[in-house]
């Protein structure tokens, strides 16, 4: 088949043989399709979706385009976790610790800010020296001695994910869910895991706002994991306000510090804990999350993870001592607090406003090649449904110059609702609101 007309039998709804898919893919791949046939295939999935086995197709090339990882010679079983964004998620940096104390290896390949959401390298470089690129024989020695390695995706896994990511960001062909389903797992199932745990987030601040489409999106991945052997499961947790209180690279650092030291936000531990129990499950180091839980609980607060993530910080290049109290981020020069104007019951925090706000702080992009400033940022002091007096802090803003301060104040005043107090509220979502396990994954999926 020519590349016009898998296009055009794509676009008209029909299924593509694997074979015409994959040649189609590998001729772009070499060049002999351009990025123009490309694109057009790229839409034409966006609004006619793939069929189970045209997913699987694209997302075994994408897989196959580059190095398969395989770490059986270590002494323990291989889990991650990936999070589909959102605003203040630091939970990477707590949960990869956490769960090598529980007894897994953790390799956690993550990404940059997206969007109004954050990113996990942005944040682990606000750490003064922190290498997040590394050839990966190094990567695999640091997780070898330490239990936990965290870098970003390199050249070398799922190469074609890369190229056709880069063309659905300027195609408006992102918000797919078979697209997003299958860059996603060609890259995990590169990482040579024993399980893998995904956070799929729902609400206001997620890429996916609606709980229905979150749903299938992890159930689609989770299937995806199922056809190649690897348990997978999904929690939906909620991202209708930020997670815990700092949002900005530096702020989010200092907060998971105090997270791993045994305190931090409560919706933070809870969120990190489930999880840590997930991986521990799908890696097959435990059969009881209640348990695992509880374990987990004692590791937080016996301060063993934060030991470990001290050590994983100084063997990729970060300050040592971190266990010891020192502080391994830098500082906003202006720091605001803001206070409530008037007796009142906050209705909302809205995460995308404050991603997008600390964007122009300067802690975020507009484009891929931009510098950030890890100092920027916002610490939210309240939750939906607090009540608040007159003069109460609601919260901080961090910002580089004092000009930006102006910028943040109507940032985060514009984010925090307030009502009057007998007005009515909408209940702000319940932080876990569903698991997807290999259990209950769908075993056939018509059209996504």
């Amino acid at each position: 088949m020519i590349p016009q007309q898998l296009i055009e039998a794509k676009r008209d709804g029909a299924e593509l043989p694997a074979e015409d898919l994959r040649a189609f893919l590998k001729a772009y791949e070499s060049g002999a399709v351009a990025e123009e046939q490309m694109s057009a295939l790229l839409m034409a999935v966006f609004f006619r979706g793939l069929s189970e086995d045209e997913l699987s197709t694209l997302t075994d090339t994408m897989l196959l385009s580059g190095t398969l990882l395989d770490f059986s010679e270590l002494p323990g079983p291989c889990v991650d976790k990936h999070s589909t964004g959102g605003v203040g998620d630091k939970v990477s940096l707590v949960l990869a610790p956490l769960v090598a104390e529980l007894g897994a290896f953790v390799p956690m390949m993550s990404g940059r800010g997206l969007g109004h959401t954050g990113g996990t390298l942005d944040k682990l470089e606000a750490m003064r020296g922190f290498r997040t690129r590394m050839p990966l024989a190094e990567f695999r020695r640091v997780l070898s001695d330490v239990g936990c390695a965290m870098i970003g995706q390199t050249p070398e896994i799922a190469p074609l994910d890369g190229r056709l990511y880069a063309l659905r960001d300027v195609t408006g062909t992102v918000a797919s869910i078979p697209l997003i389903s299958a860059s996603i797992m060609s890259k995990k199932l590169a990482e040579g895991l024993s399980g893998l745990v995904l956070d799929v987030k729902v609400g206001r601040g997620a890429f996916l706002p609606d709980l229905e489409d979150a749903r299938l999106l992890a159930e689609t991945m989770v299937g995806l994991g199922s056809r190649r052997s690897l348990p997978v499961t999904a929690l939906l947790t909620a991202m209708d306000r930020p997670l815990g209180v700092a949002v900005g690279n530096g702020l989010e650092v200092r907060e998971a510090l105090e997270c791993l030291r045994g305190g931090g936000p409560p919706s933070l531990r809870e969120i990190t804990v489930a999880l840590a129990a997930e991986m521990v499950v799908a890696c097959g180091l435990g059969t009881d999350p209640a348990a695992i839980r509880s374990r987990a609980e004692s590791t937080l607060e016996s301060g063993a993870a934060l030991a470990r993530f001290a050590r994983m910080v100084e063997a990729q290049g970060g300050p040592g001592g971190i266990d010891g109290g020192r502080d391994p981020c830098e500082s906003a020069p202006h720091v605001e607090e803001l206070c409530a104007d008037r007796a009142a019951v906050v209705e909302v925090v809205d995460p995308k406003s404050l991603g997008y706000g600390l964007i122009r702080l300067g802690g975020g992009r507009t484009r891929r090649e931009q510098s950030i400033d890890p100092r920027v940022g916002f610490e939210i002091l309240v939750s939906p449904g607090d009540t608040v007096e007159e003069g109460q802090p609601l919260a901080r803003v961090h910002a580089a110059r004092a000009a930006d301060l102006i910028v943040g104040r109507q940032v985060a005043l514009d984010a925090i609702g307030l009502v009057d107090a007998d007005g009515e509220l909408d209940s702000p979502l319940p932080l876990l609101l569903g698991r997807v396990g290999t259990d209950c994954a769908p075993q056939e999926t018509s059209s996504l």
